[in-house]
């Protein structure tokens, strides 16, 4: 049954569209689509590393008039890989991001992992690969 699904994407609403979007293109992610929808007060953005159905996407709902959202506490995390996240935690860092949890191995192993936040607020893990 399981070759029947697919992963397809993650929502999170956003309050600053364009500083979402360049915050992702930081993590190397592209911007794949937009659709903006006067009518019903909103637009999407799907980023990511490749498009559906080969790859799962990153949908930022930007809903007009809306400038900040509480998290709330049953969302954990993003997670991205990354082959030198001590690389790209410096380029988030200048840019004015803000890091949680400087890279370094995780407590009591040995994978590389760091935690920023998204402009929202949204907690990302960065997982050193390769």
């Amino acid at each position: 049954m399981a070759e029947n699904f697919r992963f397809l994407h993650t929502m999170l609403r956003v309050g600053d569209l364009d500083r979402s979007v360049a915050f992702y293109q930081l993590l190397g992610m592209d911007e794949l689509r937009r659709r903006d929808v006067p009518d019903g007060q909103y637009t999407l953005v799907f980023m990511g590393y490749g498009s559906n159905p080969e790859h799962a996407e990153l949908e930022l709902t930007f809903n007009y008039g809306v400038t900040s959202y509480e998290p709330g506490t049953a969302f954990g995390h993003l997670a991205i890989g990354a082959p030198d996240i001590y690389a790209v935690c410096d380029k988030l860092r200048a840019a004015g991001a803000k890091i949680t949890r400087e890279p370094g191995p995780v407590k009591f192993g040995t994978t590389v992992i760091a935690f920023v936040e998204d402009p929202d607020g949204y907690k990302v893990e960065l997982i050193q690969r390769g």
